[in-house]
């Protein structure tokens, strides 16, 4: 005769791996802040600016996003936030204003 499943030990450990999961997750997130130099703009403006990349629909600025974060992590050019003086379409001015020309 076969051995029932422990249904509730198994669940238990989905839970704790996924717990796991999320908390590596977040620590993750933390150090890539750091990592980029972001962790010098306040709480707010970060979070603004991270709505307005997950919100946009412009599809080009998204594009030169993302081919800025690739080279972050290939280790071409690495800057801190703000490094750059010229602002890409799509994004925001770091002072909250708007650009100047």
């Amino acid at each position: 005769m076969r051995k029932p499943r422990d249904f509730d030990s198994e669940l238990k450990a989905l839970a704790d791996k996924a717990k796991q999961l999320k908390e590596r997750r977040v620590r993750q997130l933390g150090e890539l802040v750091v990592a980029t130099g972001a962790d010098v703009l306040d709480a707010d403006l970060l979070a603004g600016v991270l709505l307005h990349a997950a919100r946009s629909k412009d599809a080009t600025a998204k594009e030169a996003w993302r081919k800025a974060g690739a080279a972050f992590f290939r280790g071409d050019k690495r800057q801190p936030a703000g490094g750059s003086d010229r602002l890409q379409s799509g994004t925001l001015p770091l002072d909250g204003g708007s650009a100047s020309a």
